[in-house]
Order: C-alpha cells, then structure tokens, then sequence
C-alpha cells in the first residue's frame, strides 16, 4: 500500500508503493498513475527495530520509525492509527519471523490489560501536562462547537505507549478509563461522552481521532460557539467516516499525484490532503451533495482520463459539473470508496 516516506538526503517526503516481504521491505515509484516496474528503495528487515508509535514530529502523530541495524532510520507515515498499527503489527511480524514465540507474546499482548506497579495515575497527569514532553493541547471541532486545550482519544494512546506507561493499545485505552474514572480527564461531546456510559472500564474511553477530552480543570469557557466558525471550519468538523491514499488526476495539468482523501459525514464532504506537506490542510475539497460517483472500467482508457493508469478507476462528479477522476490501489479497495460515499451524496 502507500505510505510517505521521509528522504535521508533532501528530507522531505513522497509518497511511495510500500510491498512488505518476509525479510525486506520494498518501495516504488510511482509515476504517471502507475508503478514502476523495479524498487527505488528497500529497508533490510533483518535486526531491525520498530517505533510505533513515533512522536518525533508533532504534525506527524502516524509514524513508524524503523532503524536498521547499521543505524539508519527510515520513517513512514499512514493515514490513519488503524493503517499504522496493522503496518507495524505486519512489520513487526516479519522482523521476528525467525522467533515464533515473540510474535505469538506480540499478538497476545494487544487484548490483555496489565498495570505497570511503578506507574500511579498522579504521576501519568502531572507527567500529561509537563510543556515540553507532555501531551500537546490543540483546538477540536465537534457537532460545529470548537473546544480549546482539549485532545484527541487516540493522541493520548499513543502517548501514554511513547512513554511507556503502557505496552499495548488495550492497556492504554483501559488506563485512560482510570484516568477519567478518578475524574484527571473528562470527555468533551457526543462520540467521547456516550462512550462513558458503558459498564466495561476498558470501553470507557474511545481510541479515535474523533474523540476529544480535556483535563478535568480546564475551564468550561474554552467552548465557542457555532456561529464563530468559519464556513471552512464547519467543513471540517464532520465525523471522518473513511481516510486513505488514492491517485487523483489533476484538472489543469493531467497529471496522476497520490492525496491522502478523508471522507466526513455531517456536513458530507471530501477533502484531499497533499502527504508531502508538513501543515495539515486540505489542498481540495467539495460538498457530496448532489454528486455522482461510479466506477471506471478497466479495459482500455476512459474519455477524460490522461496517461497510462493502471486501473480500479472511479469518476466523481459535482453538482457543479466538475469531473473528478481517482484511482484505487485494488479494485476492493474501490468497491469499498464507492459503497462508502454513495450514502452521503
């Protein structure tokens, strides 16, 4: 699949195919809509060590660090903590192929809760709120209200793992129920509050990117109100319903570039990200409403569509007549874009 990968010369980032084998890890080029046919790169897997999570660059929350065992570092970057997981658990997996034992711990450790002794939830949220290596506070958007100093469930996952207070996602989704329990965290919202309401402690708290919380003392008076957000903003505050790479034609030049799409509800819209840049904003976007999708066939190249693609082609047009050509990694993978937009148009 894509993921971004960071250059060791010119440090800056391009997407690449990634195909993971039992002892290396190869990247392509793609180039025109299609990969090429021989690896610009491979990272040699043997005596590897992987980070996930990886909070080195704060605008950066989805990597995975891997460091070979010449001490060379290659970081990747996904679209979402699932896609980043699933990476690392496979990764990881092929790093200890040859150890059967450690990746049968690995695969038990992801559903089993265990509380380290040292650790005492004081300690965790004094810990949470130190400025430089604490949790980062930033403003959410939520149901059209913008809260101040708040975090997301999933940020607070994977620094509660970063920092070794837990060795699992399900450790730390439970530790974080303690810590809303013991009222150190409340849940700001619909998605996070509801979540609350459930009588298993490990549900209590949600592992989302849509989930917000705060700490218990911030002030109530960090919410605005929905009339101070700009028409964009609102744009933006949807419940992401899918996120991923895909290769999008341009409209003026033709030319095939992979964007990072994230697909929300509520208002329903389409945001495409550039994956290369280090800000978080949409480079293109348009309302679902009024749109139509429907899927390309693959023999021979469609009307509209430039260059020598490589197919699982689907076409989207506004209710402005703008045509939109976009290209799947799979033909499921299609399927799957499709079946998910169509209810939102």
């Amino acid at each position: 699949g894509f993921l971004s990968l960071q250059g060791h010369v010119v440090r800056n980032w391009k997407v690449r195919w990634f195909v993971l084998l039992q002892d290396k890890l190869l990247y392509y080029k793609i180039e025109g809509g299609k990969k090429e046919p021989y690896p610009k790169g491979r990272i040699i897997l043997d005596g590897c060590t992987i980070t996930c999570p990886c909070l080195e660059y704060e605008n950066r929350p989805l990597l995975i660090k891997l460091t070979t065992k010449t001490n060379t570092d290659y970081f990747l970057e996904c679209c979402s903590r699932e896609e980043r997981d699933s990476w690392a658990l496979d990764i990881t997996g092929a790093i200890h192929a040859g150890h059967p034992v450690q990746v049968q711990e690995l695969h038990k450790m992801q559903n089993s809760f265990r509380l380290l002794d040292s650790i005492s939830l004081h300690d965790i949220v004094e810990k949470m709120c130190d400025n430089s290596t604490g949790i980062k506070l930033t403003r959410n958007l939520e149901q059209g209200n913008r809260y101040k100093e708040t975090f997301t469930g999933s940020a607070l996952v994977d620094w509660l793992i970063s920092k070794a207070f837990a060795l699992s996602r399900f450790d730390a989704v439970t530790l974080s129920s303690m810590l809303i329990e013991e009222n150190f965290i409340k849940p700001v919202g619909a998605r996070s509050t509801e979540a609350t309401r459930c009588s298993d402690l490990s549900k209590q708290f949600v592992d989302d990117s849509t989930a917000l919380y705060m700490f218990a003392e911030t002030n109530n008076k960090n919410i605005s109100s929905k009339e101070e957000l700009q028409f964009n903003m609102v744009e933006l505050s949807g419940t992401i319903v899918k996120q991923g790479f895909l290769v999008k034609q341009g409209h003026k030049r033709k030319n095939w570039k992979v964007r990072k799409f994230v697909l929300r509800s509520d208002p329903a819209f389409l945001h495409y990200y550039d994956p290369t840049k280090e800000e978080n904003k949409p480079v293109g976007g348009f309302s679902l409403r009024g749109c139509l999708i429907s899927a390309l066939e693959d023999n021979g190249v469609p009307a509209g569509v430039k260059g020598n693609v490589q197919g699982n082609l689907f076409k989207i047009i506004t209710k402005n007549d703008i045509h939109y050509y976009i290209q799947a990694s799979s033909k499921a993978e299609r399927t799957q874009w499709i079946e998910a937009i169509k209810p939102l148009t």
